[in-house]
Order: C-alpha cells, then structure tokens, then sequence
C-alpha cells in the first residue's frame, strides 16, 4: 500500500467541494485525520516463540459523535490503508445520518497462518494497546475483513476486563449471546441489495435479464450474491481469494455458499475452502478476468483498488455497485464516467453494516433489543432514503452518484462543523 491513498481519497473531497458551500475552516480540517494510533503487539505463539505484530487504529472526525469503524486483520494493513478507510467512515457514517464520526483499525498480518488460540491473545493484545484510544463515547470498533463476531467477543470482553465492568456498547459485530444485534453478520450485504434494487428501479431493469458479476465470496458478497439469486438475477460469476468461477447460465449460489460452509472444520477460524474447485464442467476465471467480463452489474466486494486507471477502459458492466471499501481509484473513476458506466459508491452501498452497528450500539446502551425482522425493517427505511436523497442530488446536479453521496455527506458535516464553531482550534 503506498502513501498515495489517501491523497487519492482526498481528490473525491475535492471534487465534491466543488458543488456544496462549506467554511474552509471544515474544508481544511477534513483533510487530515484527527489522531493516529501505531502500537506494537507481543504475542506468545503455540510453540513458544515470540512475535510482534503492527497494529493501527485512527479516528478521523468525530465532529458528529464518537468515531465508528472497523478492525482489519490482512497482510496489506498499514498506516495509509487504514487512514483511508477511516476518511471513508466520516463521510458513510454523514452520508447516512449516523450521530458518528470515521474510525478504522487493523493488524498486519496473514491470520490465516495463526491458531484460534493465537489469534485470541493477538485480538486480546491489540485492545490492551489501543484500550485508551477507544469507548462506548469515543471510539467503537466494529468487524471487518478477516475478523469476525467471535473476534470482536474476544476484544469487547478484554476492554471490559481492563475497566473491570461489562461495557458491551465498546464493539459493535459481536455474537448474539454477548449483546450482538439480530442481522448484524449480514448487514453489509443486505444493505447493499436494498440499495441495488432501489436504484435498478430508476432503469426499469428486469432481474432475470440482469447479469451480475460478484468480486469476493465473503461476508458480503456471499449475501448479496445469494439474495440476488433469490430475486431472479442471474449471477454468472463469483470468485473468492484464490479465483473465481464462471457459468454464462448463471450460478447455483446456494450451492456454492454450502460448499465454503462445508469445508470449515470445526476448528478452524476462517473458511479454508475456495470456490474455483466446486463444480466441474464450469469455467474458472482469476480475480481479474471477472471484473472485466460482459455483464450489467459488476459487484467488487472485495478489497481497495480493484479497478485501476489500467483495468477500468476493459469494464463493461453498465452499473457498479462497491460494496468493498474503495475498490475504484479515484482515475478509474473517471474513465469509467466517461464510458457512462453508472457506480453506486461505497459511502453509500456498504453502509447497511454501520447502520446495524449503530443499531447494536444503541441496543446495547438502551437494554432493549429488537427482533431480525426489526432491524432488517429499520435497515431498509434507512438505506434506501438516504439512497433516493444521494440519486436526487446527482439528478439535480447531473453528477455522478459518487460525488452526489459526498455532496450529501459534506452538507451535513459543515452543519456540525459550524454548531461546533471553533472550538480550541485558535486559542493560544
């Protein structure tokens, strides 16, 4: 990961700014993240050695409420990958109307290469690093890639052993017995279909003659695959970390999840099963190959920078729903304006996972806890009004839905930007 990404998200600010009135005071202040936090982490392994492990967590703004994000355990993590993603957070959370800021965190490391017992102390270990960092009011983390309820269990019970009560309201994504919310673990997708056939609406598009190619067979594009298939759509493609599969007829998604379902041990953390080894007969694509192949909707649900100024003039999906975090550059966003392809962006698609964050949140601190049926209810009032406010300001300013979530998102941040008026900014 290069120091270019957040300059790179910053240049989304900046095309937005160009359409919404904000002090500079707010201008200036959300190009920079509030505080950084890099720790060292200790970890005994299974066979005695010793490892040190990087951890990273930044607020960004937390000018609307305390800062809300997830924690990442992937090989790539590093400083700028994770302030990127906390800038992302303070503009879902505003596109949203969520009373928080934007917050990230992550470990560098292959957490597939470590036992359930050493991902336990490395979970444990990274709270007892950032444990001042983070709180029910300051900062509240949350799953993301390669981390999982039963993780985010491990870190909300540690936090409550250093401040010696039960504050379950600290992690949001964990199990239901330990104050997790119903619906949470398929948040993200399902938020993103609700958002999908929202905006499909406006092309007058039929689902059975609707192709759909889904980049990343975890908790996200597993979900939204699936309901996908429910509703009629056709999905001819998915793949996972190691390769994808492709059938021009369309794919039994349902079989394809009981396969990564059944290759799970009873042991094992994360799923070791992939979806190129399936089905034979049908063909096996590479990451690559499926985000340029002929379909009507291309989902990247995977990781950032998928599609590059180098990839993005061989797209030829009509509609690009990113419910990954970043998966487009802010260059391949614009050749693929060009190409009049429509994205739907992640401030806006992947957001159901916060808003049952905040759901989980308030749950937590109120004692009162809802059905499923509940919050999916709740998730889908929301989702989808903030999804026809984003697609009015595009219209009414014929500008691509990207910068119109922005748009939205940086309309109400100046509004608590000036509530909050100068603060200690210029005291001496």
């Amino acid at each position: 990961m290069t120091a270019s990404l957040l300059s790179d998200a910053n240049r989304r600010l900046a095309r937005a700014l160009k359409h919404v009135q904000i002090s500079e005071d707010a201008s200036e202040r959300l190009q920079f993240p509030k505080a950084s936090l890099k720790v060292s982490i200790p970890v005994r392994m299974d066979d005695g050695s010793l490892r040190v492990f990087e951890g990273y967590r930044v607020r960004y703004d937390d000018t609307r409420g305390p800062t809300k994000g997830g924690i990442r355990f992937h090989p790539k993590v590093s400083m700028d990958e994770v302030q990127s993603l906390a800038f992302w957070m303070t503009f879902k959370c505003a596109a949203v109307n969520l009373p928080f800021g934007g917050a990230k965190g992550g470990i560098t490391l292959n957490p597939k290469e470590l036992s359930k017992f050493e991902l336990e102390r490395l979970s444990r270990g990274y709270v007892d690093a950032i444990a001042d960092f983070i709180g029910p009011d300051i900062d509240i983390p949350a799953p993301d890639v390669y981390t999982n309820p039963m993780i985010m269990g491990w870190m909300m019970d540690q936090y409550s052993i250093i401040r010696r009560q039960l504050c379950p309201a600290v992690i949001t994504g964990k199990p239901l017995g330990m104050g997790g919310s119903q619906g949470r673990d398929r948040a993200t997708g399902t938020g993103a279909f609700y958002v999908l056939q929202a905006m499909l609406s406006k092309f007058d598009r039929i689902p059975a003659e609707t192709t759909v190619a889904v980049q990343g067979f975890g908790n996200a594009g597993s979900v939204i695959a699936r309901l996908l298939f429910d509703a009629g759509y056709k999905v001819v493609a998915v793949s996972d970390s190691r390769g994808g599969v492709y059938c021009d007829r369309g794919l039994d998604i349902p079989s394809l999840q009981q396969f990564k379902a059944s290759t799970r041990s009873l042991q094992a953390v994360y799923c070791e099963g992939t979806v190129c080894n399936l089905v034979d007969g049908q063909e096996t694509i590479t990451n690559e190959d499926l985000l340029t192949l002929d379909v009507d909707i291309l989902i990247p649900a995977a990781l950032e920078n998928q599609i590059t100024a180098d990839n993005a003039p061989l797209v030829q999906a009509k509609y690009i729903f990113e419910v990954a975090n970043g998966p487009i550059t802010s260059e391949g966003d614009r050749i693929l304006e060009d190409k009049g392809v429509y994205v739907f962006p992640d401030i806006l698609v992947n957001a159901g996972g916060v808003i049952v964050s905040y759901y989980e949140w308030v749950q937590n601190r109120s004692g009162l806890y809802w059905t499923e049926a509940e919050v999916s209810d709740r998730l889908k009032t929301k989702i989808i009004e903030e999804a026809e406010k984003i697609w009015r300001i595009a219209q009414n300013l014929a500008i691509p839905p990207r910068t119109a979530a922005y748009v939205h998102a940086l309309e109400r941040l100046e509004e608590a930007h000036s509530a909050r008026g100068t603060r200690d900014y210029y005291v001496s």
